[in-house]
């Protein structure tokens, strides 16, 4: 049986009068890459900023490790192994590159290990290392991305939050951010990937969900979700 790492349950969410997100059920077990896919405005980053403790749900529950999550923190989360990669991407723009990395690593105090991971994200990104005391703020979307993937890394996450990873990005670095996205899951870590290049992330998602209008309104395993009508026609623009 799969250990569930989050499982979001009866989620509502109001901004104000609107419902943002209408009692929705998912769940992420671990070592999985979870794509949720949907058009602008369906709720999904509403979503991925409940589960960061972001922001507050008005109704449901979201558990993390068997733990309900409500009241907490993003401190908090991010300190048991919730890290999440925003819209926006979010670096610390006056400084360089291995700066932000520090950064990520400010839960931990293992100065060696820090030091290794750093290292290896170097290896993953090696257009950091190229520019690694370059100040984020003059580096391309693209290379902030890889620099917001890289900084959530050296927190050491049981479970990695992308929320539009691609968004804005030349189709060279989209497929540079999505080959990431699965080497990263194929190392052990367990992703929830809120994209709206639909056919990407179904591509390499073990499960995917579909929202729309603040509903979950079908799930699946991403490659049969590829050849599905219904998605092709609404999402794959087929």
């Amino acid at each position: 049986m799969a250990n569930t790492l989050l499982k979001i349950s009866g989620l509502k969410v109001a901004y104000g009068g609107i419902k943002a997100v209408k009692g929705i059920d998912l769940e992420v077990n671990e070592g999985e890459l979870i794509s949720l896919i949907g058009s602008n405005g369906a709720g999904k980053t509403t979503t991925m900023k409940a589960v960061t403790g972001s922001l507050a749900f008005e109704a449901g529950d979201i558990e993390y490790m068997g733990q309900s999550i409500k009241g907490k923190g993003a401190w908090d989360l991010v300190k048991q192994g919730l890290a999440m990669v925003p819209e926006g991407r979010g670096v610390f723009t006056r400084m360089s590159i291995t700066e932000n990395l520090q950064m990520g690593a400010y839960i931990r105090n293992d100065k060696a290990g820090i030091a290794q991971d750093i290292e290896k994200m170097f290896n993953i990104f090696p257009r950091l290392r190229e520019r690694k005391d370059q100040l984020a703020g003059t580096m391309s979307g693209g290379e902030q991305q890889m620099l917001a993937m890289a900084r959530a890394l050296m927190s050491q996450p049981k479970v990695l939050l992308l929320d539009e990873p691609s968004m804005g990005l030349s189709p060279i670095m989209v497929d540079k951010i999505f080959e990431v996205v699965r080497d990263v899951s194929k190392q052990g870590v367990t992703i929830l990937l809120v994209e709206q290049n639909a056919r990407r992330a179904l591509q390499i998602a073990d499960r995917g969900y579909v929202m729309d209008s603040g509903e979950i309104i079908m799930t699946g395993k991403g490659r049969d979700m590829l050849d599905d009508p219904k998605v092709r026609a609404a999402y794959l623009g087929e």
